[in-house]
């Protein structure tokens, strides 16, 4: 993969969000989220201790000086408060379809559920991914049984490809062709 280089993610904004980078300051919201077995039913399966949550946290800000692309904190406009995360890896899985393709990849704290936010924080970010990257496509993998993800990723162009057990059990694969 060869890239426009990005040392840090730039901040995009929507109608309702700001994509910016982490700070120190989401540490304990972010902590939160990822305790909650609702938001990791379908993203690992269990609720993660503090210590694996802030590790994951500081990896995904690691991205951007090493792929040119990555995470960001999807905050809320009005109070900058995190409400979820995701953006684009490169997570090396072990999934050949994912090798050399940016993964979209999203989750937001359970309160945000159903209002629109991770459709339009991923709009954001593949518009990003189109005018940035040099990539014919982007993938993401989605959970059986993730219907709302699987919602969001049919709005965003993404079509099912094909599916995968490199993770000890199944996931669907789905791309979307660049200006999908």
């Amino acid at each position: 993969m060869a890239f426009e280089t990005f040392t840090a993610p730039p901040v995009i904004e929507t109608e309702r969000m700001r994509l910016r980078p982490g700070r120190l300051s989401d540490k304990d919201v972010h902590t939160a989220m990822w305790a909650d077995d609702r938001v990791t039913r379908f993203i690992g399966g269990e609720p993660r201790a503090p210590d694996v949550s802030w590790g994951k946290f500081l990896s995904s800000a690691g991205l951007w000086p090493v792929m040119g692309f990555g995470y960001w904190v999807f905050a809320d406009k009005a109070t900058d408060k995190l409400i979820g995360q995701g953006g684009l890896s490169y997570f090396c899985r072990g999934i050949p379809e994912l090798e050399d393709v940016p993964e979209a990849g999203w989750a937001f704290d359970a309160d945000h559920w159903g209002a629109g936010y991770a459709t339009e924080a991923m709009r954001a970010t593949l518009g990003w991914a189109d005018a940035h990257l040099d990539a014919a496509e982007v993938r993401c993998i989605i959970d059986p049984g993730n219907d709302a993800s699987e919602r969001v990723s049919a709005k965003l162009g993404f079509r099912r490809i094909g599916e995968s057990d490199a993770l000890g059990h199944v996931v669907a694969i789905y791309s979307r062709p660049r200006g999908g």
